[in-house]
């Protein structure tokens, strides 16, 4: 091939590298070691066959005679850099030299044009999961997951896939988490082996234990070197076993596209965290099949319908009942519209657990609001009023705090879930959706229940009063938490989904902030500090790829201690310009473990914290921030930050005692 055939690439000044000096240089995906030899410019291949050593980083030396040899900083493998050849090299061995043409403007690099990509396996496998519907992946690229990372990137080339580099590898296990709770859908993490893998172990188990599904997609040592403890190298399969509902390492001979399809299922259908180990010298394999799949013929509907005789059970006790409350949980999420429809026959207040506030709006006539530790009175009265509770989809977790002094009937779509902690009534094993709508039509016309609505009303105009009432406390330390949700509850858009954190600011959301059609995230059962600005970075993302929410704004909330866990990850909502507004509630401690320390009459201790100015830090990464001092200035800064189309912070400084 002639030099009128090749491309060439301007790699370097005419000045960059001395005489006798060496540096690594790129032209096109190719890296060189580019030396300089009394003005004699060569180009070999980067790559020592020893180990891999970057001969760019290497040292020219010279000996006897004028010979000079460049050596590998790794091992000190030496090389030629005029022919590439090491010492008493044969003919055929040593590296390979490149064209080069020293220019007026600099010095370049000839190459031949590129041949067509050959299909990998990571390509065929990243190919299958984007037709199974993951196309965000959030993670950090390293050196042993380089190929798979190439074949997420093919896929972001052709538009199918959004790809977002986080700082910290438990920020994209928790931003997966976060897509999944909002779409039901998984995200996927990547990472690599070792550390980066480990790393992802407490957004995985948020996940798992809130049901959201995510796929993990970890790097690994090559597989000549398992086992004996290469660099970096654990056991990951092991490692995973308890987080992982489905865990597998792809191997050379592994069916390489219904694998992928395995744990994608897995991850959809079981609502859980599914895993595969990628050895990197597997990853660049050439695939003997271009054959890929999707969830077409392989996934079932699942709109469980309920037993006849669990159905007229039912039936029979709402029958009986007076004043019955229906209790919906997380689990309703996307059955609210039948089960309010039930509500609505019924007159019964709807009361909601804590992860699943704003499933109903808290201005519709028969909301209750939640219940629980992070609840409201209104929900509490109406629970203890009551003759019967009909609950979907709830845990009955002691943080709700269902009573067993009532009749319950349980709806849930997973068999284990009914009667888990303490016999109930009526155990109902059956879709949400489908279940209040064959119990509405069994019940025909009601007239049997009361009308509950009058005391709903009532006991809103109580609690309501009293918030209003608690606006005014001020001992001096900073604002009170009913003024920072009364605000947000001014302002925050209809639609916008919420992501919160853990401690006092999360317990007074849930108590202070109405909903109107709010989505809210939050860590659930693991109640991880940390989950929120992470989570909404995961929502964000489904605004961008999921059309049901493309639009909405996303709002996060969190103290000073959750948000310090992953603040170097508000520099990622920068770099993608993710439009997130993150309410901060600064009160330089741990508030919610201070407080229990003082009810477990403990000394209060190591809780504060040192804070930088949190505000001026959203600035100096580049995304706007606003520190609030006053209660009257708290509307215009959440407006302001609101309005600004990017990620923005609004730092409130707070009162720990006034909660």
């Amino acid at each position: 091939m002639t030099n009128q055939d090749l491309n060439w690439h301007r790699v370097a000044d005419l000045d960059e590298v001395p005489s006798g000096r060496v540096k690594t240089v790129t032209a096109g995906v190719h890296s060189m070691a580019l030396t300089n030899i009394d003005g004699d410019y060569t180009a070999m291949d980067n790559r020592c066959p020893h180990q891999g050593g970057p001969l760019g980083e290497g040292s020219i030396e010279f000996g006897a005679e004028g010979q000079c040899w460049l050596r590998c900083p790794w091992h000190g493998w030496d090389f030629d850099p005029k022919t590439g050849r090491p010492p008493g090299g044969h003919e055929d061995s040593g590296q390979k030299l490149y064209p080069i043409d020293v220019r007026d403007d600099g010095i370049y690099v000839g190459l031949e044009p590129d041949p067509p990509h050959d299909t990998t396996v990571t390509d065929l496998m990243a190919e299958t999961m984007t037709n199974w519907g993951v196309t965000s992946v959030f993670g950090m690229v390293g050196h042993s997951n380089l190929g798979l990372a190439d074949a997420l990137r093919l896929e972001e080339q052709k538009g199918r896939l959004n790809y977002y580099g986080i700082r910290h590898e438990g920020a994209a296990a928790f931003a997966c988490s976060g897509y999944a709770k909002l779409t039901g859908k998984p995200a996927a993490c990547l990472t690599i082996a070792g550390p980066g893998a480990t790393n992802l172990m407490t957004g995985l188990w948020d996940a798992k234990v809130d049901r959201a599904p995510v796929l993990a997609l970890t790097g690994q040592v090559d597989v000549q070197v398992l086992g004996p403890g290469a660099f970096q190298e654990i056991d990951l399969h092991s490692a995973f076993a308890p987080v992982a509902r489905f865990s597998q390492t792809v191997l050379h001979t592994s069916k390489h596209s219904e694998l992928m399809a395995l744990a994608c299922k897995n991850a959809i259908v079981e609502r859980d965290v599914a895993h595969l180990i990628f050895p990197d010298d597997v990853q660049t394999l050439a695939a003997e099949s271009a054959s890929t799949s999707g969830p077409d013929g392989r996934i079932a509907t699942p709109k469980i319908a309920p037993d006849v005789q669990a159905l007229a059970e039912a039936t029979k006790l709402i029958g009986a009942s007076k004043r019955p409350i229906v209790i919906v949980g997380y689990g309703a999420r996307d059955a609210m519209g039948d089960v309010i429809a039930l509500a609505e026959k019924l007159k019964a207040p709807v009361l909601t657990t804590f992860k699943a506030k704003g499933q109903i709006a808290d201005h519709h006539p028969l909301a209750a609001g939640v219940l629980g530790r992070s609840g409201t009175p209104v929900a509490s009265w109406f629970m203890n009023e009551c003759d019967l509770i009909i609950a979907f989809g709830a845990s009955f977790s002691n943080h709700t705090g269902i009573t067993p002094k009532r009749p319950i009937i349980q709806v849930d779509f997973d068999r284990m879930a009914l009667g888990k902690f303490h016999r109930v009534a009526v155990p109902v094993w059956g879709e949400i959706g489908v279940t209040a709508k064959r119990l509405s039509n069994e019940l025909g016309a009601v007239t049997h229940t009361v009308d509950q609505q009058p005391e709903l009303e009532e006991r809103w105009g109580i609690w309501r009063e009293e918030k209003a009432n608690r606006l005014d406390d001020d001992l001096g330390k900073g604002i009170g938490s009913a003024s920072v949700f009364a605000a947000l509850t001014d302002t925050a858009p209809e639609d916008a989904i919420i992501a919160v954190d853990v401690g006092n600011n999360t317990y007074s959301f849930g108590r202070y902030f109405e909903c109107k059609g709010q989505r809210v995230l939050m860590s659930g059962y693991l109640g991880s500090i940390g989950f929120a600005f992470p989570a909404a970075m995961g929502a964000w993302a489904a605004t961008q790829d999921q059309d049901e929410y493309r639009g909405r704004k996303v709002i996060s909330v969190s103290g000073d201690g959750g948000f310090g866990q992953y603040l170097a990850d508000f520099t990622t909502a920068v770099k993608y310009n993710m439009n997130i507004t993150h309410v901060l509630l600064n009160n330089s401690q741990l508030g919610k473990i201070s407080k229990e320390q003082r009810a477990g009459e403990w000394p209060v201790w190591q809780t504060s914290l040192h804070n930088p100015s949190f505000a001026a830090f959203a600035k100096l990464c580049g995304g706007y921030g606003i520190r609030v001092k006053k209660p009257d200035k708290l509307g215009a800064a959440l407006d302001e930050a609101l309005a600004h189309n990017g990620p923005a912070l609004v730092e409130i400084l707070t009162d720990a005692d006034l909660i």
